[in-house]
């Protein structure tokens, strides 16, 4: 197949971990015979240095005529006190609205070689494989009205049935393929919308009869998260909760640098690891690739429907940790990598996964 990729290197550790990402996405087209063209565009803080904007109208342009975007990271205490229209992240929750993401799907998966690498004992972490779905386009980040003055603050949490109903099939159809059970997280006894959510929740489970739904509130499900992680399958949320929740389960897999992410439901998918930017150690070779590394094999299975490559993508890093390898972030990894050298045990593994039929991917300008 032919595919253009639009890559946003974003700030930070972003350009650092996308270049790994983008050339594992090289060695996987050249090894199953697709031609993939990226096109890079700007992001974040480094598309406000460079025009102004967070999110220019050439890189929105460019996102929407795509096969697929991926994102490296946005945001720095450099621009922290910019106007909140100019800050990175604006740039970034845009961009989702402007593409019609609505899902956002966040696997947490504990590794056995990494069981020991989380605070959490390894007797509990053992065997997790949940999926966080949270909801992506609205709630609290984009509700209005909003304001801020040194005295007074606003922020308007508003839900539709429309909003909450979409995302729950995206979560029903999930735990239809996965293990049958589907935990809803709210704030129901205090929060009207987690009440419309709770109640648009069970309405779609009569569609569903096979799967066990259960509905816990947020403050609870954060606790049975870190002490009964395994009990858990799909996770399905709204925004604000699975931006914290989805962090927060990034423990149980011993560093937020593992985790991938696909924002899906428009006519282009996201895909992004759910880290930061990282600054304190940008441009240092010490960023763990992984997490967008795995983003791009959820890229190749959600976007284009090429799960034999995106297992081998996946197969090829499962390797690369069984055998010891890992960034500094990772607690007892045998061999220390930095971020390049890294992503090239990755590519090795891909390679020995399948072998290759060179000069099918290609960089626009």
């Amino acid at each position: 197949m032919e595919a253009r990729i639009v890559v946003l290197p974003g700030d930070g550790v972003g350009p650092e971990v996308i270049r790994e990402a983008v050339a594992c996405l090289q060695v996987v087209a050249d090894a199953f015979g697709h031609r993939f063209a990226f096109q890079e565009a700007l992001i974040g803080g480094a598309a406000v240095d460079a025009c102004g904007d967070p999110l220019p109208e050439r890189t929105l342009e460019l996102c929407r005529s795509a096969d697929a975007v991926l994102l490296g990271a946005v945001g720095g205490p450099a621009w922290d006190k910019h106007p909140r229209d100019q800050r990175p992240e604006s740039g970034l929750l845009r961009l989702r609205q402007a593409l019609g993401l609505y899902a956002n799907l966040r696997p947490v998966t504990v590794h056995p070689a990494l069981e020991d690498a989380s605070p959490v004992k390894p007797q509990i972490v053992r065997g997790t494989d949940l999926m966080i779905v949270r909801e992506l386009s609205g709630g609290l980040y984009f509700g209005e009205p909003r304001m801020f003055s040194p005295e007074r603050a606003l922020n308007t949490l508003l839900y539709t049935r429309e909003e909450i109903l979409r995302v729950a099939r995206v979560a029903f159809e999930l735990a239809r393929n996965r293990r049958r059970q589907l935990v809803s997280v709210d704030k129901a006894n205090v929060l009207e919308t987690s009440r419309l959510w709770r109640q648009v929740v069970d309405e779609v489970a009569t569609d569903y009869p096979e799967i066990s739904v259960q509905h816990a509130y947020v403050d609870s499900f954060a606790m049975a998260l870190i002490t009964r992680p395994r009990d858990f399958d799909v996770v399905l949320t709204e925004n604000l909760f699975g931006d914290i929740l989805s962090d927060e389960a990034a423990v149980l897999a011993g560093s937020l640098g593992l985790l991938p992410s696909a924002s899906l439901g428009g006519t282009v998918g996201l895909f992004e690891p759910i880290h930061g930017s990282a600054p304190d150690i940008a441009g240092q070779d010490k960023a763990n690739p992984i997490g967008t590394i795995l983003s791009a094999a959820m890229l190749l299975r959600h976007a284009f429907g090429l799960t034999e490559e995106a297992a081998a993508l996946e197969t090829a890093v499962d390797r690369t940790l069984r055998d010891g390898h890992g960034t500094g972030d990772l607690q007892g990894a045998k061999h220390r990598h930095g971020t390049a050298s890294l992503g090239a045990v990755i590519r090795t593994a891909i390679t020995a996964v399948r072998p290759t039929v060179p000069g099918l991917a290609v960089i626009l300008p």
